[in-house]
């Protein structure tokens, strides 16, 4: 019995390995090639010593707001946004700029509420914690 659940485990984690590998390719396909974003798909630009990186993210807008979330295992972009809060977003063909703050408390839960997840896709990427992040106006 053990070493069935032992053999499910790994080959799920195996799923979860290589469905991130596949949202991280896609992403950054999207940015090579140029592909526009629209409503939901905005570009954050970070910079860090290392340079400027674009990185796809979804958007979503919550009591007039607009936020990103980390949703993903693989979430360097939002440790660079953290670390340098002031960023470009490119959304719907309009480029701003934007101060990234890290959300929490009442707005947090009112933002994870009304960017709720399916359960298949949480499941798909092994129900990674979720940070949002605030995106202000400068």
């Amino acid at each position: 019995m053990f070493r069935v659940l032992a053999i499910l485990l790994a080959a799920y984690v195996g799923v979860v390995v290589a469905f991130e590998v596949l949202v991280v390719t896609l992403g950054r396909r999207q940015v090579a090639r140029g592909v526009e974003p629209g409503e939901a798909w905005l570009v954050i630009g970070t910079t860090d010593a290392q340079g400027t990186t674009e990185t796809v993210v979804a958007g979503v807008e919550s009591a007039g707001q607009l936020y990103v979330s980390a949703n993903h295992w693989p979430r360097s972009w939002y440790h660079r946004v953290v670390a340098n809060p002031d960023v470009e977003v490119t959304r719907a063909g309009e480029r701003r700029e934007y101060r990234a703050v890290p959300v929490t408390g009442a707005e947090r839960e009112r933002v994870a509420r009304d960017y709720s997840l399916p359960f298949a896709i949480r499941l798909l990427t092994g129900f990674p914690p979720r940070s949002f992040l605030r995106l202000d106006r400068r």
